[in-house]
């Protein structure tokens, strides 16, 4: 029995004037898997994320989303209030820096129950209750609830951050650079709430990053972008451990030799 891509990505090109940004990019993203997107900067790889996100209209290409009540949808020909639904429902975007994905001046647990209410609940001891149970799953301290987002570190804010996107259970998480900026130590705390959370939700996901080890640690399969090409794409540790195209052997020796 044949599984239906969650996400079939078709040609999907983006120009800005006489510049590529992503070229013909094709692939099909599966239930519960996780696709890395690697590359250096200008590569396209932060383009083409903002495409399938809705951030960016794409000037060619499809994407089809196999939504829960009609089957694959095609993005990109959605009315716009569809789209907004869309991304409050079963898709989440998780920015490199927290402060773009969270409001400032409301409270950690109201920050985690406005994606709620997004989305038609209306109880507040259900919210509550619902911020209090995510926030302990991203290691901040409900005693923490009330406290604004400005008086957390760096590392807490991306916590929330994540528990702000998956309070509402999506199904496809769009990260970008999400352990960018972060100390060391930070980042591999990070690295492995991010995993459990992938595999215990199930969670299919799409991670652009820079860094090797992020996608080595959360990604299943692996995708390089150079000047807006795909030139590689298989699984992640195939990819990591015999890189076949000299691009991609390029960014595995350098960070062999750091």
């Amino acid at each position: 029995m044949s599984v239906t891509p969650l996400l079939d990505v078709q040609h999907l090109t983006k120009r800005y004037g006489t510049r590529i940004g992503c070229s013909d990019v094709s692939f099909k993203l599966y239930p519960g898997e996780v696709m890395g997107v690697v590359g250096e900067s200008g590569s396209g790889k932060s383009t083409l994320l903002n495409c399938l996100a809705g951030h960016l209209p794409p000037d060619e290409g499809r994407i089809l989303f196999d939504t829960r009540t009609e089957g694959p949808r095609d993005t990109l020909t959605m009315s716009e209030p569809e789209r907004r639904m869309l991304g409050r429902t079963d898709w989440a975007f998780v920015h490199q820096n927290p402060r773009d994905g969270l409001r400032m001046r409301v409270s950690a647990g109201g920050n985690v129950g406005e994606r709620l209410m997004a989305v038609g609940a209306r109880h507040y001891g259900n919210i509550r209750n619902a911020a209090e149970d995510w926030l302990e799953r991203v290691e901040i301290d409900t005693d923490r609830m009330d406290d604004r987002p400005a008086q957390f570190s760096g590392g807490m804010q991306q916590r929330l951050q994540i528990a702000r996107n998956l309070v509402s259970g999506p199904r496809l998480v769009f990260m970008d650079e999400p352990t960018g900026g972060l100390d060391v130590s930070v980042q591999a705390r990070l690295l492995d709430l991010l995993r459990g959370l992938v595999r215990k939700m199930g969670l299919s996901a799409i991670i652009v990053t820079h860094d090797l080890a992020v996608v080595r640690l959360l990604a299943d399969r692996l995708m390089v972008m150079k000047s807006g090409d795909v030139v590689e794409t298989g699984l992640t540790d195939q990819v990591l451990d015999d890189p076949q195209h000299a691009y991609t052997q390029l960014l595995v020796s350098s960070v062999l030799q750091v």
